[in-house]
């Protein structure tokens, strides 16, 4: 594979990760009574939920940006967690968040060399 077609699959899979937390953050900026209903049935007020998308989108920032990326990756995947303890707490299924973290960190394993060489070397 050549230098361009890995570059092209770097950002398109970037994209990918970039879309669906700015679809995410989107939605907590919006305000929308839907939102905010689902807000409220995790104990968010409208305040709490717009800080969270300001989380989301420097967490997205710091992934994107190539010198920042493995931070990103650490605090994306934070985000995360805390998306699936929530969704536990309140009797909802984790799959979604779960799903976003696990292709989350397949990306950053792709992008990071150094987060392939980590993962590997802990699991022999």
């Amino acid at each position: 594979m050549t230098h361009k077609t890995k570059n092209i699959i770097y950002w398109a899979l970037t994209g990918l990760v970039a879309f669906v937390f700015l679809g995410s953050a989107a939605g907590k900026f919006s305000g929308n009574e839907e939102a905010l209903k689902m807000a409220a049935g995790f104990g968010l007020d409208a305040s709490t939920y717009t800080m969270l998308a300001v989380v989301e989108m420097i967490c997205l920032l710091l992934f994107v940006l190539p010198r920042t990326g493995v931070l990103g990756t650490v605090l994306l995947a934070a985000y995360m967690g805390g998306a699936i303890a929530t969704h536990l707490t309140h009797g909802l299924s984790p799959m979604a968040p779960a799903l976003v973290l696990m292709f989350t960190l397949l990306v950053a394993v792709y992008r990071f060399p150094e987060l392939r060489t980590r993962f590997i070397r802990a699991t022999t």
